[in-house]
């Protein structure tokens, strides 16, 4: 079949899908309260279903005085059984396929479940959904005339009591339906390498070679293959290899600190950008919009949420509301129910609604990856903005950084300490910081109030790190690739303290 047909037949078939996306646009609360009656009708002869009655749920404020909201650590027993060929204990289709995640707290592992119904109507949907959006506002796409390069995880599948577990994106790829397979880069057999460094120059080998139209991966393992292909090529910008790359579908972690890096290695005003919001718990949201950093909440793909107003969190105010009572510009802790069995469960992730008419959101960190030991409620999302603003300002660029308190000692004052480490470091450490201080005042008022006149906090301190630290600290803790991330900011100053010994 000649490929422009097969790009005018993909373009017709995923444009339907926009009719249904427009009925959850429409009737976002209808849509998402018939949703949950329906998992909930699904599961009522599960185990977790007859222990709470699920029969006896008719509405949502039934499910929200039955069911206790829980966390990983809660739900790990009933998991481990499942893993263990265990069948009908939180979902009643049988498990076979389970995403390992270490999040980005610490090394322990997670195991989420993942159903048929998850992988088929959650997942590979917003694979589809993700192109039908993006094909719907650039008409001209020639997207399938080419393929996408896409980078995943790096872990082996393991078969172990029946059941498989592997990276999510491992997961993905075993399962891939043919379509996404024939309009992929690398092979399967190429992107399912486990061996991070020799997968990356197997990558390299083999897409150099292929008419790429999109990528799709993390920005900061994707930035380190893409900057691999420029080396082995002898180029400087990826149109001189790929000609007709169009866009770049990125999540995982935020896009903000590699903007820069990006445009320089992408200068085409004409390019996309497109994130996602996904995670081994299921598939949340879409940019919906050219050149917006804004996305789109996909409320029919199994997934019912609530959330925690983050100024209450783990307080004795804490409450749990439905979408619908949802504000802007406020900043949330999710909880899913979803159709892999997960019953309200906290995924430690933040959101900020940027529009309740359709429900749109930012990203803003995770519930745990914020600091907050002397009240100034510093969240990653103020953090990068700073950085980002400060960065244009002084011409420096950044590869990672993360941060901790200082805390106080006897009369001494706390500060933040910042392990930064740059790929064009600024000519003035000193007054980069101060920039950034003030920066993070004009952003966060709390920070700003801690820092009047030095009254809580004292100045940043700023530590230059050396190059590749925070690779090689990846490298050390077997955390190479894939889903893998830097933790950005903590409470406490684990993270810091073992960087600084590599450094």
């Amino acid at each position: 079949m000649p490929i422009p047909l097969i790009n005018s037949i993909a373009a017709w078939f995923l444009k339907k899908r926009f009719h249904q996306i427009e009925l959850f646009l429409k009737y976002p609360n209808e849509v998402q309260n018939e949703l949950l009656l329906s998992l909930i009708d699904i599961a009522k002869d599960t185990e977790i279903g007859k222990k709470y009655d699920f029969g006896s749920i008719k509405n949502y404020s039934d499910f929200a005085n039955t069911i206790p909201v829980t966390n990983y650590e809660e739900y790990q027993n009933v998991i481990e059984r499942s893993r263990r060929g265990e069948n009908n204990i939180f979902w009643p289709t049988p498990i076979k396929w389970f995403a390992k995640s270490s999040g980005t707290t610490n090394s322990k592992s997670k195991f989420i479940p993942v159903s048929p119904e998850s992988l088929e109507d959650c997942h590979y949907a917003a694979s589809k959904d993700l192109l039908c959006l993006y094909l719907n506002n650039n008409e001209n796409s020639q997207l399938f005339t080419g393929k996408s390069l896409r980078l995943g995880g790096s872990k082996e599948l393991y078969k172990e009591n029946g059941t498989i577990f592997g990276d999510l994106s491992a997961i993905l790829i075993d399962n891939m339906p043919f379509w996404a397979e024939f309009s992929s880069t690398p092979s399967s057999k190429v992107s399912l390498m486990s061996e991070w460094e020799s997968k990356m120059q197997a990558i390299v080998n083999e897409t150099i070679q292929e008419n790429v139209t999109s990528l799709a991966g993390v920005p900061s393992w994707m930035l380190v293959l893409l900057n691999q292909v420029l080396d082995r090529t002898g180029k400087t910008n990826l149109f001189d290899i790929w000609p007709n790359l169009e866009v770049y579908f990125h999540g995982g972690v935020s896009f903000v600190p590699y903007t820069e890096q990006y445009k320089k290695i992408l200068p085409n005003k004409k390019f996309s950008y497109y994130e996602i919001y996904n995670a081994s718990e299921g598939f949340f949201a879409i940019q919906d919009q050219n050149n917006s950093s804004e996305l789109l909440l996909m409320l029919d793909y199994g997934i019912f949420y609530e959330f925690i107003d983050m100024e209450f969190y783990g307080t004795s105010k804490e409450k749990v509301i439905p979408l619908s009572e949802v504000e802007k510009n406020k900043n949330y802790a999710v909880i899913i129910t979803t159709n892999a069995g997960l019953w309200r469960y906290k995924i430690g992730d933040t959101i900020r609604f940027t529009s309740i008419n359709p429900y749109r959101i930012k990203v803003s960190g995770r519930t745990k990856h914020h600091i907050n030991a002397f009240g100034e409620e510093l969240i990653i999302e103020n953090a990068e903005h700073a950085l980002r603003k400060v960065c244009k300002k002084t011409q420096s660029e950044i590869v990672d950084f993360t941060a901790a308190p200082i805390f106080m000692k006897g009369k001494e004052k706390g500060a933040h300490e910042w392990l930064i480490e740059f790929k064009t470091p600024p000519e003035d450490i000193n007054y980069f910081n101060e920039l950034f201080d003030n920066a993070l005042k004009s952003i966060n008022s709390d920070y700003e109030a801690k820092r009047y006149n030095n009254m809580t906090l004292n100045k940043p301190k700023i530590i230059v790190a050396r190059q590749q630290l925070f690779y090689d600290w990846l490298k050390h803790n077997n955390k190479l690739g894939g889903q893998h991330k830097v933790p950005r900011l903590s409470n406490t100053r684990d993270y810091l303290d073992d960087l600084l010994e590599l450094n």
